[in-house]
């Protein structure tokens, strides 16, 4: 691809904004219209002492507030007013507005917005064109090229966030820059499903026995960390040196992966990207004293790291890759596949076990310490031998990705100075490129394209043709701009009965995060997708597909912030059994997943996001929630024991790590959090004159002193009366979910001292006992997070609108507006029979006129 990217900009401006990739901006007004008299009467004897003329409490004047609906900034403003009226929140004071006004001046209200809106709608549509974000666009490439681990993503810049998700259609707007990013991507991509040569890429077997199973003869941690062994003892140096691919020699290992770590395969080194299949006898061992090794009790998880083979330096690229292997007691072999870059290598990570760090004690040279073992001894793997093969080639040459470009035109090696891997002959170039261009356009748009639209993208590939550039550079041109144009960057709304193929593309986007299968688009072509049944079995039918796991991975990365779950370190000092804990983090992850996939496909009430029976656990979660022990990695369903706390999504660690921020708890955090998320009450923003609640660590007051002192302020505590009651409720679970009864500072009466899992000493108070009572706005008291459960779990249909709410706007990129209220409560209504079960809501919303984008 010789020409510059300016240029290509340039040729292609014109073609894209043809086809639609620049969004289009409508804009009009119409004259002011009165207010209503009757809603003058009650907003005049009830409200304008605070938001008239002379006072305009909160910037809202309803003397100067035109009643022009058709505005969509002014219609907005009058919704706030309807929602703060009908909630019983404005006017603040009872009295000052009967219950008959109340009804009168809402149903009033309520009329006139649900008019304008559909007018709206029925004008310009639910919202407007949404472009595909950067998980979205690359989930498409990677479908439309056959390129399941393509990595693109980064290229493009960050998608703003709106209503809490990245799909909102507001805030995917697009630049100059963008487009540009969005050319880079699209030509990696290209280049990527190129054959990387005329003949398969060579596969490189490595075996490693004895002393190349290990870098080094040792690791950081001293020999307690790790040690070679033969018949179940410790061996020296000098022994392992005379026998170095002695097949009885083990390599023990005892520590998990962290800087500094030397722990890959001597020798290894991936020359090739690709896939590399990995194969290992292995087995779960405990070490006593002696450097002795006897089998464990239970297994022991592990993963593999890709990173470079520059000694203790990992702070380059260091990924987890090949999945989780659980190692049992008894020797046996395991297989995955791992992917590698150049230059990369691969390093043993078993979880949860201790990381040894430097320390300096009394100002000498740092020192390593391996923590105390555990009662029994310290759990880790014995490995007998290991064996690499890649990168894996497809059975057929050249690759599936290749011959979606080019199908099957002969290849020969490249020259020296092409951007290519190889070359592609073609004995009539224009024929081809005209035909392939059209096979490679059926193939990555998501609906029929005119031939008028056709014969842009062709007379671009054939003048690239005409100027000589090469076949292959000339058709990649025409496919480039092709990925580039709206058919494919933006997400048309579904409008009238001729939107088949815009109601595949929204629900496969909702419920897969990419393009529309080809079952699915047969369904569209035929116009099947108004028909219920179609539709609800098409559903289903992705729910439970393998790309349902997209949905469920992208939706709670922004519903419940797990995209942040690896932020904020615990503090070390307050809480040193969590340090360097991954297992346990990844472990939180996976189970807030699996937990709310479990919600939809087992079709469970809405109120297990608050409270259930059950939680699913592997050995380290059991462990963290006081479980009685089970073994290995995978999650399983575990029925609770009475009085526990734990059971629905509020209470997981995951839920209760990203609402804290490693030093301390905050209700004002936690209960805001909960409240927007999980209930749909989401808080004010708060003055910015007002600081936030700062923990104080050395235990001199505890968190309701702060809190009162935060809310003397009238108003204050009125916002604050909506979520630190349920924030206080939370106060039993630390800032990793663990229960608690007392809480801890640096310094008091009560230490607690002892060697962290980097092998340093620790020592912490215990202070004050917690506190987790209080009542909500309404009154309703409650001594304990169970008490707080039940009045939650009271209101279902809160929680289900909620859950429909933030479906609504992941779906269609568009809120729920005022027009949809009414088909929201008939979905609920119709779902409130069965416990407004959560596979049903989602169903319900499928079917709604709000998913397929009319009023």
């Amino acid at each position: 691809m010789v020409q510059s990217k300016r240029s290509i900009i340039g040729k292609l401006t014109g073609v894209l904004l043809l086809i639609g990739v620049l969004p289009v901006v409508v804009t009009g007004a119409d004259p002011a219209q009165p207010l209503p008299l009757s809603l003058q009467t009650i907003l005049s004897a009830a409200c304008h002492d605070c938001h008239g003329n002379d006072v305009a409490e909160g910037g809202l004047n309803l003397q100067a507030l035109q009643f022009d609906l058709s505005n969509r900034a002014i219609r907005d403003r009058w919704i706030r007013v309807f929602d703060r009226v009908q909630q019983e929140e404005m006017p603040p004071e009872p009295d000052e507005l009967s219950n008959e006004q109340r009804s009168r001046l809402t149903s009033a209200l309520a009329s006139k917005l649900h008019a304008a809106d559909v007018a709206d709608v029925e004008q310009f549509g639910r919202g407007p064109l949404r472009r595909l974000n950067r998980d979205e666009y690359q989930q498409n490439l990677r479908d439309i090229l056959k390129l399941p681990h393509l990595d693109i993503r980064d290229r493009l810049p960050e998608d703003r966030v709106s209503h809490l998700f990245n799909k909102t259609g507001d805030a995917l707007d697009i630049s100059r820059v963008q487009l540009t990013a969005y050319l880079d991507a699209a030509e990696a991509a290209l280049l990527s499903a190129m054959a990387s040569g005329v003949e398969p890429p060579p596969v490189t077997k490595y075996r490693a026995v004895g002393r190349r199973l290990f870098a080094e003869t040792s690791t950081f941690g001293n020999r307690q960390a790790m040690f070679f062994a033969r018949d179940s003892k410790a061996i020296s140096n000098e022994e392992l040196s005379k026998a170095p691919d002695d097949p009885e020699i083990e390599l023990a290992l005892f520590r998990s992966a962290h800087w500094p770590y030397y722990g890959y395969p001597q020798g290894f080194v991936a020359t090739l990207p690709g896939e590399y299949r990995v194969r290992l006898s292995a087995r779960a061992v405990l070490q006593t004293a002696g450097f002795e090794l006897k089998p464990a009790t239970r297994p022991v998880s592990m993963t593999f790291r890709a990173r470079k083979p520059s000694g203790p330096d990992v702070s380059g690229d260091v990924r987890a890759t090949g999945g989780l292997i659980d190692i049992q007691p008894t020797a046996a072999v395991y297989e995955t596949t791992i992917s590698l870059q150049p230059t990369e290598t691969f390093e043993y990570s078993l979880l949860g076990l201790p990381v040894p760090l430097a320390r300096n004690v009394n100002g000498g040279p740092p020192t390593y310490r391996f923590p105390p073992f555990p009662d029994g001894g310290q759990p880790g793997v014995a490995f007998a031998w290991l064996e690499v093969e890649g990168p894996l080639s497809p059975e057929n040459w050249p690759p599936a990705s290749h011959r979606i470009l080019f199908n099957d035109l002969p290849l020969r090696a490249a020259t020296k100075d092409s951007s290519h891997p190889v070359e592609v002959v073609s004995e009539n170039p224009r024929e081809d490129a005209v035909s392939l261009l059209r096979r490679f356009v059926e193939r990555a748009s998501r609906e029929p394209v005119s031939d008028a639209t056709l014969q842009k993208f062709e007379t671009l590939v054939l003048s690239q043709l005409d100027r000589k550039t090469p076949f292959a550079e000339a058709l990649l041109t025409g496919c480039k701009a092709f990925l580039c144009s709206g058919h494919v960057l933006y997400l048309r709304e579904p409008l009238g009965e001729d939107s088949d193929f815009a109601i595949a593309s929204r629900l496969s986007h909702f419920l897969t995060n990419s393009r529309p299968d080809k079952t699915l688009l047969t369904h569209a072509r035929n116009g099947q997708l108004h028909d219920a049944a179609t539709l609800q079995a098409e559903t289903d039918r992705l729910i439970a597909s393998d790309g349902f796991d997209r949905f469920v991975i992208n939706f709670t990365d922004d519903w419940l912030n797990l995209r942040h779950i690896q932020r904020d370190e615990p503090d070390i000092r307050l809480y040193p059994e969590y340090r360097f804990d991954a297992y346990l983090v990844e472990s939180f992850e996976r189970e807030s997943r699996e937990y709310f996939a479990a919600m939809i496909r087992e079709n469970l009430p809405v109120t297990t996001l608050v409270d259930s029976d059950f939680v699913l656990v592997n050995d380290r979660l059991a462990r963290h929630y006081g479980l009685p022990p089970v073994n290995g990695s995978a999650l399983r369903k575990v029925t609770l024991p009475a009085g526990s706390p734990y059971g629905g999504l509020l209470t997981q660690g995951a839920i209760l790590k990203v609402t804290a921020n490693g030093t301390s708890t905050s209700p004002v955090v936690r209960g805001a959090w909960v409240m927007e998320r999980l209930i749909g009450e989401p808080p004010p923003p708060p003055p910015k004159a007002v600081p936030a609640v700062e923990p104080d660590i050395r235990g001199a007051k505890t968190i309701r002193d702060l809190l009162s002192l935060h809310t003397r302020d009238e108003s204050c505590a009125a916002c604050h009366a909506r979520f630190d009651p349920v924030g206080l409720a939370l106060e039993n679970f630390d800032v990793f979910g663990h229960w608690r009864t007392r809480y801890r500072s640096l310094a008091g009466d009560e230490m607690v001292t002892g060697i962290d899992r980097a092998g340093h000493d620790f020592a912490y108070a215990l202070t004050s006992p917690v506190d987790a009572s209080g009542h909500l706005r309404d009154g309703r008291k409650f001594q304990n997070i169970d008490d707080l459960k039940s009045l939650l779990t009271a209101d279902p249909r809160q929680l289900a609108r909620n859950l429909l709410h933030q479906f609504t706007v992941y779906s269609t990129g568009t809120p729920v507006r005022f027009s949809d209220r009414q088909v929201i409560e008939a979905i609920l209504d119709k779902c409130q029979t069965n416990g407004y079960r959560v596979r049903d809501l989602l169903h319900g919303l499928v079917q709604s006129p709000v998913f397929a984008g009319r009023p």
